[in-house]
């Protein structure tokens, strides 16, 4: 009963097809993490695009009060609401701006750490078949013996400390600015 069990888990499969099968989640998982990032760079300029306009907007209103020579208090609530719709606004698309940000980093981490571990596999792939060449092949030179369970690549995920550094990282640095 043992033994059946070790047969239907170590199978043989080509070597061609293990690196192939390799490579290619490999080549996956590097354009979703280059993919994260242009992603990341464009919601960054859409920030920035953000920045422009909003201030902008305020320079606009501000030029207009100053140089306005009938400017009376019972004329300021327009100026002063549309100044506080702007900045409500403002502030909300940033924080959505941001999450989106944080969002896309964490799934580029999550591709990384998965393209890592298939690395790693890849290498002790490599390190076998040559070690299986070293010595006396049996006749399977293109054949590794390969565990169904060391085979599959799970989607990586980093551990719950990632967003307690990164929680640290973020009040060290709002500290240091006051």
């Amino acid at each position: 009963m043992a033994e059946s069990q070790t047969q239907t888990q170590n199978t043989i499969i080509p070597k061609e097809t293990a690196l192939q099968a390799l490579n290619t989640i490999i080549q996956l998982h590097f354009e979703k993490t280059l993919e994260k990032k242009r992603a990341v760079d464009l919601q960054k300029k859409h920030l920035w695009k953000l920045f422009q306009h909003f201030f902008l907007f305020l320079s606009v209103v501000f030029a207009a009060e100053s140089i306005s020579p009938r400017l009376q208090c019972r004329h300021c609530w327009v100026p002063i609401s549309l100044l506080s719709l702007a900045h409500l606004i403002f502030y909300v698309s940033v924080a959505q701006t941001l999450r989106c940000i944080n969002g896309l980093k964490y799934q580029r981490r999550c591709h990384k750490l998965t393209l890592g571990l298939a690395t790693e596999k890849l290498r002790l792939l490599q390190l076998r078949t040559a070690a299986a060449r070293g010595g006396d092949g049996g006749g399977y030179e293109n054949e590794v013996a390969v565990n169904g369970e060391e085979f599959e690549i799970h989607y990586q995920e980093p551990p719950e400390s990632y967003f307690d550094i990164k929680i640290d990282n973020q009040t060290k640095y709002k500290g240091a600015r006051l």
